[in-house]
């Protein structure tokens, strides 16, 4: 596998990931933009009506005709949170004409096809088709509304919303059903025209194909040529987390709903932020909760038997740990003292040699699995493009394995509750 990144304009790269384990080509446009309150509904409404049709091809069905004229091609479109900054992301997934008979261009035609849906929009009277925007208000209204039927990922949202309040992180992606009823066709094509002209464009495309070729198609096509130069500085860089306050009181929510199972959320901060301290505090959290052999799922799961599941996530770009547990209301006060006792454990080196190896043989396995998708390896290397970083898997894997007990519990040290959010029943 051979990664290189190329600057097409300022602001605009083209990311070429080759490789020959897959039969397909897999091209991805990321646009990104800070998150911001007045703009995250809109922004996260923007693919939606993309992806119903272009100028070229005016209709969903006649994109569905165009992509099944090439072999089946398949094309998604979405949006996603990654630390400060919302992206607005399109995939367009077509088989490697290596293994098409007919001699055919298929690179050609499936980045032609992703660049008009992207780029070259359907306008109807200065503005988006306005059928399209209403239709698409709905479907995003639905999704925002529908967030509460997953009730691990709605804690999960609530607690990072306590903490973040309304700054960038602690906004939902889709945004809020209150700002749909203030976007119509027009203003909504205006903030697209403000996303083209100034978000950060990054342009992926992994398979097996000739980078030369690849860059000649996309110079030359006129959708790029339209686009301006830009300053690659509009976003938030996500290793550039803003110093973390001292909690001098933990926050703690409760919420009561109908239902069978409470849930709990604790939100850490971590207030660290040196070179390599990611990867420490990242090993930390396999450590602590992210497998069969953590400390919370030991103690708390098996030990204790107070949780139906329970683990930790890290949040690399925030530099924030979540602990998630799934339990019954009456054992509230149980867990919170045990998974307290676990992050003390940690601070004083309650730890072994042996699980620290265990721990780093789980994460090493879990980086090598990156390269088996190809879409889990672009997101990989967007993520490495938004902090501003170029570490290979390979680099990855050797400041894992370098770390040691004492900078571990260094981080432990570090850690410090912010927010406790628990969801009961009534």
């Amino acid at each position: 596998m051979q990664y290189n990144i190329i600057e097409l304009k300022q602001g605009i790269k083209i990311h070429f990931i080759k490789t020959n384990s897959f039969k397909t080509n897999l091209l991805a446009a990321f646009l990104s933009t800070p998150l911001e309150k007045e703009m995250v509904t809109t922004n996260a409404l923007i693919p939606a009506v993309l992806k119903r049709g272009s100028k070229k091809l005016k209709t969903q069905e006649e994109i569905n005709i165009a992509l099944e004229n090439m072999y089946g091609a398949t094309f998604d479109c979405g949006i996603e949170k990654m630390g400060d900054n919302q992206i607005l992301k399109f995939y367009l997934e077509g088989i490697s004409e290596k293994f098409v008979e007919e001699k055919i261009d298929l690179l050609r035609k499936n980045i032609e096809l992703m660049l008009d849906i992207v780029f070259n929009p359907l306008i109807d009277e200065n503005g988006f088709n306005t059928e399209y925007v209403e239709g698409e208000k709905n479907t995003i209204k639905h999704i925002i509304e529908s967030k509460i039927d997953s009730k691990d990922q709605y804690t999960l949202d609530k607690c990072i919303e306590t903490m973040y309040s309304n700054k960038g992180y602690g906004l939902y992606k889709y945004g809020y059903v209150e700002d749909l009823e203030k976007i119509d066709n027009k203003n909504l094509y205006e903030e697209y025209k403000n996303l083209i002209n100034n978000s950060k464009i990054d342009i992926f495309l992994s398979g097996d194909f000739e980078e030369e070729n690849v860059i000649k198609i996309i110079e030359q096509n006129e959708n790029i040529k339209n686009l301006k130069q830009r300053q690659p500085k509009y976003i938030i860089n996500n290793e550039e987390t803003e110093k973390k306050e001292k909690v001098e009181k933990i926050k703690e929510k409760t919420e009561e709903m109908n239902i069978a199972q409470g849930k709990i959320v604790i939100g850490l901060d971590i207030n660290e932020n040196t070179k390599d301290s990611r990867y420490i505090a990242s090993l930390y959290n396999t450590i602590l909760g992210n497998s069969a052999n953590s400390k919370l799922f030991q103690n708390v799961r098996e030990k204790a038997n107070l949780a139906y599941f329970t683990s930790s996530s890290y949040i690399r770009q925030k530099n924030n740990i979540y602990i998630k547990c799934g339990i019954d209301v009456k054992n509230y006060e149980k867990t919170i003292k045990i998974i307290k006792e676990q992050l003390e454990g940690m601070k004083n080196g309650d730890f072994t040699e042996k699980e620290i190896e265990e721990a780093k043989k789980y994460m090493i396995s879990a980086i090598k699995s990156i390269e088996d998708e190809q879409d889990t390896l672009i997101t990989y290397y967007l993520g490495q493009e938004l902090s501003n970083l170029n570490t290979s898997l390979d680099e990855y894997i050797k400041n894992i394995e370098k770390i040691n007990k004492k900078q571990i519990q260094d981080i432990a040290n570090k850690m410090e509750i912010n927010t406790i959010y628990f969801l009961k029943s009534y």
